[in-house]
Parts: structure tokens; C-alpha cells; sequence
């Protein structure tokens, strides 16, 4: 859960300011990415530098379309410079899609006292196509506006599942107004975009375990919910800070469709692990102790999992801390001032050595975590120490040859020729007071053109230091709610499949045993109100043994090319280099002139 900062300083200035930085940008005049990214690896308002973005191979963005700046005052306003065109047309141009977050009531919208942002806003009981429903009249606007400009997605509303009176909270709502929220925004946008797609809320999970359940009893009730699809089409996902609670979350939350016998996409809309050690970037937060290093590494880790556990996309949160002020939590890839922290390397990494991954596997052992990567004619390997022992290994050759990578991007060529290599992975700083190792050690890549074999697990042949426990699975708080519930719930890791060798001293096992079950896939019914399964029959698992198989999405085009190579849109860019620098300096002379005379 974060929160956006840049409230107080004027939007025209920030419009001008991200218009004219990415105008002079390499990418801005004709620097083209070499080949489309893969469609699932997105950013956070990747709009703020361009540049970047395109370098990293996002390939999808979140942008933040909030009602109470779009209508501040009331239904006849229409604020674009909210989000002007100019973020749109540069996703385009480097096919980049757009998917729009709906989020904010403005308080003319709302009858509830007080007056919150979070409130329903009033006549969702009304049918979609009455002026007293006034969602419906904005969303159908915004829909019809902006999908004019390419934005087809929406996701409605952000983390409901925050209780009252929390920290953060952004629905003040019930669940059932959130279904009704959710009910009227669906049948809204399918009226005046039937391809668009319609995003459940991204949820926190930890708030509050059972809100999707809640949810999802609320919604297969409605008797008009079988013919829509229960009126959303993909689940989204927040998950932050600890590496083993990615696939355990995604898992938690096929478990309860799966309850219900649903099936759909999940998304991880936003997944990162702040700093507070980042020497440039001073923070102080009383829990969740991050390096810089640490960062980069659960960027890796996170997205390996997430293919792992079969999610559809991941995006990380965020790109750029764009107008943060001092203090402030540092959620981006890059600073303030566009300087560059090592997760932005780690982004470009496992977009590039991810790619076109059709499958994956996730083999834990109690000191190793190693996540398989089937590519095609390619093979990557992901690994990293769970603990806070050196850990060196022996691990089969797919080939004669492989490329190690490690998270800084430097690279070495390795020898098979002997059917085997040796890796020796650093081990975790477990540094968190309160939950120790919360994210692996620094993560190494092996890449492989190969096809993936049975590959096993790998040899453990030595553990230099005493290691600690492993990483821990529990309950975590949003990243501002440092004070944990009274009695968190024990989750476990699954039990190691082949134990380290006798030089290796394994950790204790704290906690109790899951399964390694893979979870059935149950297709939706497509008219008759899904009855509630056993939970049992949908027990979360973080399963190595599982290999789920990852849909193919269509690749987004590239930025248009002449028959030189060379964008076209060089020229086209220059020009609007020229015409926004004297854009701003019109802007800036006008400002001057009534500063002068209101002296």
C-alpha cells in the first residue's frame, strides 16, 4: 500500500516538467528498444522517465486515474491535465500498454459524514444508465474518453481489504459496497468498450486474510453474476517485502476461487522491497531493514516466483519516486533525481533473462532456493542462499557452456564439459529485528541455451558460517503499519525434497509443514451460481514440485521504424522538442508577466 506525495506541488508544473525531460530524453529522439519486451513485466507510472522504462523493458504501466481530480467540483468538470495525453502517446509509441487505476471520490460525490475520498459515493443502487447513479456517469465517461487514447483495462478502486481506521485505509465502505462499486463499473465500461478488461482491487492480503472469500460469497449470491462473469475478469495482487510470501499469496488466492469454483488471471500489480539503508535516500521506519542489495535481490526473486506460481503479469512499484519529499519511503527503481538504485538493474535483468518463459518450478531446500525457468530452445536458473550461510554448489549442465550473471549484471562463461557446474551463492543479511531473513541473498542467474531436462535439485556441498533460520513466512503489515497483530499465523515452507549433504548444517524448522500439493484448476460456470467448495480441497501450497504453464499474451508493437531502421518517430519527437521548449517557455513568460503585475 502506498500513498501518492506530490499532492502540493501545482500539476501544470509537473506535466511541463516530465513533458520536457522526457522530450530531451535519448529514447524522446530515436533511441528505439531493440526487440518488444515481454508483455508481463510492468512498472508503476513508468511515464515519468521514459528513457528508463524502455531500457528496463517495462512493458506496461499503472496510472493512477483518480474521480477527484478528474471532477473535483463536480460532474461537469473534466480536469485532462489529470493525466494528459502526452503519458499515453509515449506508452503507445514504445508499446507500452496502459492499464488506468479508478480510485477517489470527490466530496460532492458522496452523502457520508465525513466527507472521505474512501466513501462510496452515492446511487450505486440505481441503474447505470440514471444521472443520480453518478459512478456510473463517470466511469462511463472515462471509459469512453480514455479508451479513445488506448487505455482498455481498469482496476477498481485500491485495496478495500484495509480495515477503518487504519493507516492507509482507502475504502470506508462494506464489502458488499464494494461489490455494488465494483457491479456498476463493470456493466459501465463493457456498455462503451466490451473488450475492455475490468481488474478486481489490488488487495493486501495481510489486512485482512479473508476479504477475497468475503468477496467472493458476496458475488457468486448475485444471481446476475454467472452471465458477467462475476463482474470481473483478473484478481490483482500487492505483495511486498518477504521473498517466500509471493507464491504463498498467489496460491491463497486461487484457493479462494478455487472455493468457489472460479478461475481467473492473477496479477501482482505491485511488488518491491523499500530501502531504509539507501546512504542517499536517509530513512527511518521502526521495521523491515533493507539494503540497497537486498532491494535488487527481491526484485529478482519475487518476479522468479511469480512466474513460478503462474501469475499472468507483475509490475513493480514503482519506477521513480517522483515528487517524494525528504523522509519519505523510497519505493523506486530510481531516486528522485532519476539516479539509479541496483533493483533498476535488477528489473532489466529479469526482464531480459526471463523472458518468454513458458513454465516454471520452485525447488526449496532449507539453505537454497532455486527457481527453473523454461524458456523454449533457453534455459535460466534463479538462485540465492535462504539464510545467512555461504552456500556453494553443484548444479547439472544443460549445456557445455552457461552464462552466470550475478544481480550487479556481470557476467562470466562457465564450462559443462564436465556435466556439472559450481556456483557459490552469499549468503542473506537476515537483518530485520523482527523477522530476520525476509529476502534471500544476492540472487546469481545461470543461463543456458538449452531446453529444460529433469534437472533435479542441486547438491549442496558446503555452508561456510552457522546459518540462521531460513526466510520466514509471516505475517507482515503494510510497509506504514509497523506494529503486528497480537497473534500472527504460523505459515510454513515446504518440506526440503533432498537433504543437504552432511557438510551442510541445515536450520531448524520452526514452523509446521505444508503440502506440496499442486492446487486443481477448476473452470467457472457459465450460468449457474458456483456453490462453495471445501477450503480443504484448495490448501495453499508452495509447491516445488508444481509446474504451472504460463498463457502466452500478445507481444505489444515496437515504436514504428522507417526502412532505414531508424524510428520514425525521431523526427516527429524533434519537433515536439521543439514545440513543448517553447510550450514552456510561453508558460514560463506568462507566469512571469502576472507575477509582475500583481506586484
Amino acid at each position: 500500500m502506498r500513498h501518492e506525495t506530490s499532492r502540493g506541488i501545482p500539476q501544470l508544473f509537473i506535466v511541463l516538467l516530465v513533458l520536457g525531460f522526457n522530450l530531451i530524453s535519448p529514447l524522446a529522439l530515436g533511441r528505439a528498444q531493440d526487440a518488444a519486451p515481454d508483455p508481463r513485466f510492468g512498472a508503476v507510472e513508468a511515464f515519468w522517465d521514459t528513457a528508463a522504462a524502455v531500457e528496463a523493458g517495462v512493458a506496461w504501466e499503472r496510472i493512477l486515474f483518480k474521480w477527484s481530480e478528474l471532477q473535483p467540483n463536480g460532474p461537469d468538470d473534466w480536469n485532462t491535465l489529470h493525466v494528459p495525453d502526452e503519458w499515453l502517446q509515449w506508452a503507445g509509441a514504445q508499446g507500452r500498454e496502459v492499464v488506468g487505476l479508478l480510485k477517489n471520490t470527490p466530496y460532492w460525490a458522496t452523502d457520508a459524514d465525513p466527507p472521505l475520498e474512501a466513501n462510496p459515493p452515492r446511487g450505486l443502487d440505481l441503474p447505470i444508465d440514471d444521472p443520480g447513479n453518478v459512478w456510473a456517469t463517470f466511469v462511463r465517461r472515462v471509459a469512453t474518453f480514455y479508451g479513445s487514447r488506448g487505455v482498455h483495462r481498469w482496476i477498481v478502486w485500491n485495496e478495500p481489504d484495509i480495515p477503518p481506521d487504519v493507516y492507509g485505509q482507502e475504502w470506508a465502505g462494506s464489502v458488499e459496497e464494494y461489490y455494488r462499486l465494483l457491479k456498476v463499473a463493470y456493466l459501465s465500461i463493457k456498455a462503451v468498450d466490451p473488450e475492455a478488461r475490468v481488474h478486481l482491487a489490488g488487495l493486501t492480503f495481510w489486512h485482512d486474510r479473508d476479504w477475497l472469500e468475503e468477496f467472493l460469497a458476496v458475488a457468486t449470491a448475485d444471481p446476475d453474476g454467472p452471465a458477467h462473469g462475476y463482474f470481473f475478469d483478473v484478481v490483482s495482487l500487492h505483495i511486498y517485502f518477504q521473498t517466500d510470501t509471493v507464491d504463498y499469496i498467489v496460491n491463497e488466492a486461487r484457493a479462494a476461487l478455487a472455493a468457489y469454483g472460479l478461475n481467473k488471471p492473477v496479477w501482482i500489480n505491485e511488488t518491491n522491497a523499500s530501502p531504509d539503508a539507501d546512504p542517499q535516500w536517509p530513512l527511518t521506519r521502526p521495521r523491515w531493514r533493507v539494503d540497497l542489495r537486498e532491494q535488487a535481490s527481491f526484485i529478482l526473486q519475487s518476479y522468479a516466483l511469480g512466474l513460478a506460481a503462474g501469475v499472468e503479469r507483475l509490475a513493480v512499484y514503482k519506477l521513480i519516486d517522483a515528487g517524494l519529499s525528504p523522509g519519505g519511503e523510497p519505493f523506486g527503481l530510481l531516486r528522485p533525481d532519476h539516479s539509479r538504485r541496483p533493483a533498476y538493474t535488477a528489473l532489466r535483468l529479469a526482464t531480459q533473462h526471463y523472458a518468454g518463459t513458458r513454465s516454471a518450478q520452485i525447488s526449496r531446500q532449507p539453505l537454497v532456493a532455486q527457481v527453473t525457468l523454461d524458456r523454449g530452445t533457453r534455459t535460466t536458473r534463479v538462485f540465492w542462499a535462504r539464510t545467512t550461510a555461504e552456500v556453494t554448489l553443484t548444479v547439472p549442465a544443460l549445456s557445455t557452456q552457461a552464462t552466470l550473471i550475478d544481480q550487479e549484471g556481470n557476467e562470466q562463461t562457465l564450462d559443462g564439459g564436465g556435466g556439472s557446474y559450481t556456483l557459490t551463492l552469499p549468503g542473506a543479511r537476515c537483518a530485520d529485528e523482527t523477522s530476520g531473513c525476509i529476502i534471500g541473498g544476492p540472487t546469481l542467474l545461470l543461463v543456458e541455451e538449452a531446453p529444460v531436462q529433469d534437472l533435479g535439485v542441486p547438491s549442496v556441498e558446503q555452508a561456510q558460517a552457522t546459518p540462521t533460520s531460513a526466510i520466514n513466512v509471516e505475517e507482515p503489515t503494510s510497509p506504514e503499519t509497523p506494529t503486528l497483530r497480537p497473534t500472527p499465523p504460523s505459515v510454513t515452507l515446504p518440506p526440503t525434497t533432498v537433504a543437504p549433504t552432511p557438510t551442510a548444517t541445515a536450520p531448524p524448522s520452526p514452523t509446521p509443514t505444508e503440502t506440496n500439493t499442486p492446487r486443481a484448476t477448476v473452470t467457472a460456470p457459465s450460468s449457474a451460481t458456483p456453490t462453495k467448495m471445501a477450503r480443504a480441497t484448495a490448501a495453499p501450497a508452495l509447491a516445488p514440485s508444481v509446474t504451472p504453464t504460463l498463457v502466452p499474451l500478445s507481444s505489444p508493437s515496437p515504436a514504428p521504424t522507417g526502412g532505414s531502421g531508424q524510428p520514425t518517430l525521431r523526427w516527429v519527437t524533434a519537433c515536439a522538442l521543439l514545440a513543448g521548449l517553447i510550450a514552456v517557455a510561453a508558460v514560463v513568460l506568462a507566469l512571469l508577466v502576472v507575477w509582475w503585475r500583481r506586484r
